[in-house]
């Protein structure tokens, strides 16, 4: 496999992560902030549109398993068919109606649409790697740099979002006058201006809507391009595909993927709700107001560099031992909860990027040795892969809309306000629970699951051997 193509894949799923990237550390305060939802509301809108996206994972991967192989491939017709109606459904994600009564409805439909389009894109795209190179290598290089490049675009959207938006959440008021942070707080002027002033920020976040879908459209044209979809390499031309109702039954009995997908599940849910939480964090909990932006792009940075270190630590030892670099982000988040302290905090910001780069390379890695694992198993069906990928990214996004769901709903129970400069105590707790204590426990758990995951380095390498001979 070229360097090229393996430059261009992981290019094309960049976009995907530009935009889910500002929506992941944005769209919650913005809602709340901007908006001026509630935050049961809020919560609506993130928990139905992660489920809207779940759902549509299992129905993507029923229609591409039934798709005919084309021109340009059975995945890429996909990828390219979604893009436009994705762009447009994130653009107005971020568009503040001139109406009040049905905000809610709005933002939940056009976040629901965007979830569901995001899926319809990433659940080819993912299996593509299955169809790059028939060489495990190969894979889990064009994995590498797929994942290196998603962290770049999870920089890239969170970096070109705060930085634009910033001024929309730092407020004079609040840094200037001390006698803010009172109990008394409640009644003071908000921080934030009322939206529907034609001079809000709401033209702020438009901007930075309409770069982020300008970065969307060019990476995909690159991945249409730059890379060439193959057949499947191991099918006879007697095999046939398999049922997608009797695949997806054979997968949740494999038990490589049960227990992977169990452990990533817990592992993704921790950082959604790290990713999601943190803006707030900063903002009401830890009195980092004004340095948000800047400790979301150290986290970025460090994991977008520290993903080829991951890549050539898991070669040499194991991609099993790879893991124990999730729980690294655990001891710092802590304590940046218990001493909310600004050098502390670029600290953890650096050490929680090198725990997500390992936890957002190391299921994409294992998954191809668990579709190779269950291939082996049965060697006469086809066209089981995105009934693997997109199982996977099912459970893993209804997990985290879940967890999300709850994180708002917990503001909203301990009296979260919008546009005001200090917070309750009990809102405040709740952010500290929500970016240290359960993050921490979820991760333990999905590592402790790990532990009893069966695929080892020798047993892939007897399956490469086995799924050679087979070839």
């Amino acid at each position: 496999l070229s360097l090229c193509s393996k430059l261009c894949y992981a290019i094309g799923g960049a976009p995907n992560q530009v935009a889910g990237s500002a929506a992941s550390f944005f769209l919650q305060i913005y809602l709340l902030d901007i908006a001026h939802i509630t935050p049961f509301h809020a919560s609506l809108v993130l928990f139905i549109g992660k489920a809207s996206g779940a759902v549509t994972d299992p129905v993507a991967g029923f229609f591409i398993s039934k798709s005919r192989w084309t021109k340009i491939g059975r995945l890429m017709p996909w990828v390219l068919a979604c893009t436009p109606f994705t762009i447009i459904s994130y653009f107005f994600m971020w568009y503040l109606p001139p109406f009040v009564s049905g905000r809610v409805a709005w933002y939940l439909t056009f976040h629901c649409l965007f979830q569901a389009l995001t899926t319809l894109f990433q659940v080819p795209y993912s299996a593509l790697t299955m169809f790059l190179s028939t060489d495990q290598k190969d894979r889990d290089s064009a994995t590498a740099y797929r994942m290196t490049m998603e962290v770049l675009g999870t920089l890239i959207g969170a970096a070109l979002q705060g930085q634009i938006v910033a001024s929309a959440h730092v407020s004079p008021h609040c840094a200037v006058n001390p006698s803010a942070n009172t109990t008394d707080s409640w009644h003071d002027t908000p921080s934030i201006p009322d939206p529907s002033d034609p001079l809000s920020h709401q033209v702020i976040y438009m901007i930075a809507a309409g770069v982020i879908a300008g970065v969307y459209l060019l990476g995909i044209v690159v991945l249409f391009l730059g890379v060439k979809e193959r057949d499947d390499p191991y099918a006879l031309n007697s095999d046939r595909a398999i049922p997608f109702c009797k695949g997806l039954a054979l997968t949740m009995k494999h038990g490589p993927y049960v227990k992977l997908t169990a452990s990533f599940l817990l592992i993704s849910t921790a950082v959604q709700l790290e990713q999601g939480n943190f803006v707030l964090f900063c903002t009401h909990a830890a009195g980092l107001r004004n340095h948000f932006q800047y400790l979301v792009v150290t986290i970025l940075v460090s994991a977008a560099v520290s993903v080829p270190f991951w890549q050539k630590f898991l070669q040499r030892f194991g991609k099993k031992c790879a893991a124990c670099g999730i729980s690294w982000m655990i001891p710092f988040a802590v304590m940046l909860v218990t001493i909310p302290n600004l050098i502390l905090a670029y600290f953890v910001a650096f050490i929680s990027g090198l725990s997500i780069a390992a936890s957002l390379l190391l299921p994409w890695s294992m998954l191809p040795d668990v579709v190779d694992n269950f291939r082996l198993q049965n060697p006469h069906g086809k066209g089981h892969e995105t009934i693997f990928y997109s199982s996977y990214v099912f459970f893993t996004k209804m997990s985290a809309g879940i967890g999300l769901g709850i994180s708002a709903a917990g503001l909203e129970f301990t009296g979260y306000k919008p546009g005001i400069c200090r917070q309750s105590d009990d809102v405040i707790l709740t952010l500290k629970l929500l970016i240290g204590a359960v993050p921490a426990i979820l991760i333990l758990l999905g590592l402790f699951i790990l532990l009893f995951y069966p695929i080892t380095e020798e047993s892939r390498k007897e399956t490469k051997l086995a799924l050679e001979e087979l070839r």
